[in-house]
């Protein structure tokens, strides 16, 4: 009983965390609608407000995400409230949002090979479709795969000095980790801005885009979230017996790492070669 905090919601002691009332999830809600409700008005020919509200709607949610998670911080250092039966809670949701996210690039994964297998008529019932000039995958792509995998590496690295008291290892390994998380996005934007082929044009540039792009967006999110690692491993944050904050990032980043290489396989390297030719001979 002596891990467990005294609530005043019931007056004994107890081994669940009872969240107090909080803003943020309000107001999380409000940027999130501020930034749809701009996006839609910019897609709709409304590109002024459009434009305005998606920019204050991003703002609002980095404010919201940068609030938000210095009160769990609070509450996991100062407080102490995140008993383990709580991290045991925080695990489950963890892994039940990876799991959601998978499905999520499961959508893209599907809609490239059902179009890689049966190509239709309105792109030549050949894939790639005719006059694409692809993207050779050992060239930057593999470039890319490397830097990910070895930012990988270094969150391994730093899981191991924070799980043996290792605090400037820590520190060193998630710098790193963060820092390749950022120079892979800097070669992806490379990447797209000498592609030869543009959103639009067909369905192998669409899925292509959506892919990369959405896998690109969570690269940013994770990288970011592996900074505030950085910075929570400087300030001591974490120990051997509690890095959940730790832990739940580095899952998040190995995911990242894992849907690359499915991206690279399917969609840079098979998608590339695979010469599916439906057209009557």
């Amino acid at each position: 009983m002596a891990d467990y905090v005294e609530y005043s919601t019931t007056g004994k002691p107890h081994p669940y965390h009872l969240v107090r009332p909080s803003i943020w999830p309000l107001m999380g809600a409000f940027a999130g609608f501020l930034l749809a409700t701009g996006a839609l008005l910019f897609m709709h020919h409304y590109k002024e407000f459009g434009a305005s509200g998606i920019y204050v709607g991003l703002l609002a949610i980095v404010l919201v995400m940068f609030f938000w998670w210095r009160d769990v911080i609070h509450e996991a250092v100062a407080e102490k409230a995140h008993t383990p039966i709580a991290k045991v809670g925080f695990r489950y949701g963890m892994a039940l949002f990876i799991g959601s996210e998978v499905m999520f690039f499961v959508a893209f994964f599907w809609a490239f090979f059902s179009s890689a297998f049966f190509p239709t008529e309105f792109i030549g019932s050949v894939w790639p479709p005719e006059g694409m000039h692809v993207i050779d995958p050992f060239d930057l792509p593999f470039m890319m795969t490397m830097i990910l995998l070895l930012s990988g590496c270094s969150v391994t690295w730093a899981h191991h000095a924070i799980l043996e008291g290792d605090k400037k290892g820590a520190v060193m390994g998630l710098g790193f980790a963060a820092f390749l998380g950022f120079f892979f996005m800097g070669f992806q934007i490379f990447e797209y801005s000498h592609a030869h082929f543009s959103f639009n044009e067909n369905i192998y540039s669409s899925a292509f885009f959506m892919a990369t792009g959405f896998h690109g967006f969570h690269v940013i999110i994770g990288a970011l979230f592996l900074l505030v690692c950085w910075v929570r491993a400087i300030k001591g944050h974490f120990t051997a017996e509690s890095h959940f904050g730790f832990e739940a990032a580095a899952w998040y980043w190995h995911f990242v790492d894992v849907v690359w290489l499915f991206l690279f396989i399917a969609i840079y390297w098979w998608g590339n070669t695979v010469g599916m030719d439906l057209r009557p001979h």
